[in-house]
């Protein structure tokens, strides 16, 4: 979010279904977002399968929480694309990369917490502009 974020999630193995990702994500970061933030709350992900369950789409009606549409296939509009891009830049630069699974969220842990928060706030503030010409081009690709 603008001028803060929380520590990076990572979840333990397994992988993250729809129980999972209200239990982990929604739960305790988004309905706490939204109550601060009140009704100008607008929450974005993706259209993974794990954000498109029934149970996701209960929870955010029940919290009174509203999702952004999101066209199929459109990375380039979601900012988390381009921090996750930019963590994985910082992991290959490391003079010595992780080779264990602590290593790595051990690495994750440091590279989010040294990323600059003007990254992350340019990023969301270009929402408006990288919709505009997704718009324009009628969801065809954006040339950048």
């Amino acid at each position: 979010m603008l001028g803060s974020r929380t520590d990076l999630h990572i979840f333990d193995a397994g992988s993250v279904n729809g129980t999972r990702y209200c239990n982990e994500i929604l739960l305790p970061y988004v309905r706490l977002f939204r109550g601060a933030m009140g009704l100008q709350f607008l929450f974005m992900d993706d259209n993974a399968p794990c954000h498109r369950t029934v149970a996701d789409e209960q929870l955010l009606e029940s919290e009174d929480i509203e999702r952004m549409d999101w066209p199929a296939r459109s990375p380039a509009l979601n900012p988390i694309e381009h921090v996750w891009d930019f963590l994985g830049r910082r992991l290959a630069a490391r003079t010595l990369p992780p080779v264990t699974i602590r290593e790595l969220r051990l690495a994750l842990q440091d590279e989010w917490a040294a990323m600059p928060q003007l990254l992350i706030d340019t990023l969301i503030l270009s929402m408006g502009r990288r919709c505009e010409t997704y718009l324009a081009v009628r969801g065809d690709h954006i040339p950048y």
